[in-house]
C-alpha cells in the first residue's frame, strides 16, 4: 500500500496547508479519499495521473472535504476520459453534482455512476478478488463515514524447483499458488506445502476524519494495519471538540490504542497553531508509533 497525503489540514484552504484529499494505491487500484478545493492541482503536482483514479470515496459534504470534485470532474471530461468513475458519498451528493453539471450544460463523455450512502452501520460499498472497502460511521455535525480499505490474501510462493523435481506438471503451478493440492504425473497428491510458502500478509487501512472521540468505530478498525485519524485539535482547546465534532491528538491516540492499530497517522490539523509537533507530542504520551501527515508526504506500508 502507498499513500500519497494531498492535504491534510481542516476549514480552509491556503498556499502552505491544503484542506483534505489523499490517494491510496493498493493492488492495482488508485482510490481518491476525500477531494478538497485544488485537489486536481496536488495530483498534478506529485504526479499522479488522473486517469487512474476509477474510485472516488467522499467522506461527508463539508466543503473541505468535496468541494474540489465538480472540477476534477470536469477536467476529466477535458482531458477525454471514456473510463466509467464510481463516486461513493453521502446521499445528496449525486444531486449537487449532477445540477452543476447540468446547469452549466457540461454533460460527461464518460459514465459517472454515484453510491450513495446512508446506513448508519458499517457496510461494504466495494469489493473485488482483492480488496473490499467498508465505511466506518462516523460522529460529526452531519452524516459522515471514513472508510476502511483491506487487501485479500496473497498467492502463495511456489518454489518452482520443488515443485518440478516431484513430477507436477507447469500446469498445476497456479492451482498450487492459491493454496490448493495438486495431483503429479504419477497420480501421487502433492500437499500444497510441500512446494509452496506463506504469500505476503495483507494489509489494512483505515481513513477517519471528520469525527469526535467514537469508540463504536473500534470493532470496524480493530487490528488495522495504518490507522489515519482526525487530530485537529490540541488538548488546550480540548473544550471546542464538543461543539465542533472533532477530535484531539490525543483522542485519535486513544482510538488508535484500543483498536489495537499498528501505526497512527495524524491529519485534519486546525490552522490556529503555529507547528504540528504538538500534535505528536501529546499522541505519544498515549500511543507509540505516531506520525504526522503532511501536504505530499508520501507513506509506504
Amino acid at each position: 500500500m502507498k499513500l500519497s497525503i494531498l492535504g491534510c489540514y481542516s476549514a480552509t484552504p491556503r498556499i502552505v496547508a491544503q484542506t483534505t484529499s489523499q490517494v491510496l494505491e493498493t493492488r492495482g487500484h488508485v482510490f481518491l479519499i476525500d477531494c478538497g478545493e485544488g485537489t486536481q492541482v496536488q495530483l498534478r503536482k506529485y504526479k499522479i495521473k488522473f486517469n487512474q483514479i476509477k474510485h472516488i470515496f467522499i467522506s461527508h459534504l463539508h466543503g473541505d472535504h468535496y468541494f474540489g470534485l465538480i472540477g476534477l470532474i470536469s477536467t476529466f471530461n477535458l482531458l477525454t476520459r471514456d473510463t466509467d468513475l464510481h463516486i461513493y458519498g453521502p446521499k445528496g451528493l449525486k444531486e449537487i453534482i449532477t445540477l452543476q453539471i447540468k446547469l452549466a450544460k457540461s454533460w460527461t463523455n464518460y459514465k459517472i455512476i454515484f453510491h450513495e450512502l446512508c446506513s448508519s452501520s458499517s457496510v461494504l460499498i466495494f469489493e473485488d478478488e482483492k480488496v473490499s472497502v467498508h465505511t466506518i460511521p462516523l460522529d460529526h455535525r452531519i452524516y459522515t463515514n471514513g472508510f476502511i480499505i483491506k487487501e485479500k490474501p496473497f498467492n502463495r510462493k511456489l518454489n518452482i524447483n520443488k515443485a518440478e523435481s516431484l513430477n507436477i506438471d507447469k500446469a498445476y503451478f497456479r492451482k498450487l499458488k492459491q493454496g490448493e493440492d495438486v495431483v503429479n504425473d504419477k497420480g501421487e497428491i502433492i500437499s500444497n506445502k510441500l512446494v509452496t510458502l506463506p504469500g505476503r500478509s495483507p494489509l489494512s487501512y483505515a481513513f477517519c476524519s471528520d469525527t469526535a472521540y467514537c469508540e463504536s468505530i473500534i470493532p470496524i478498525i480493530f487490528d488495522v494495519d495504518v490507522l489515519y485519524h482526525e487530530s485537529t485539535f490540541l488538548e488546550e482547546h480540548e473544550y471546542l471538540c464538543t461543539k465542533t465534532k472533532h477530535s484531539t491528538a490525543k483522542q485519535a491516540a486513544t482510538i488508535a490504542l484500543k483498536a489495537n492499530a499498528k501505526q497512527l497517522i495524524l491529519g485534519h490539523y486546525s490552522t490556529r497553531y503555529g507547528g504540528l509537533e504538538g500534535f505528536k507530542n501529546e499522541a505519544s504520551t498515549i500511543f507509540k508509533d505516531v506520525v504526522l501527515s503532511g501536504d505530499g508526504k508520501v507513506f509506504d506500508f
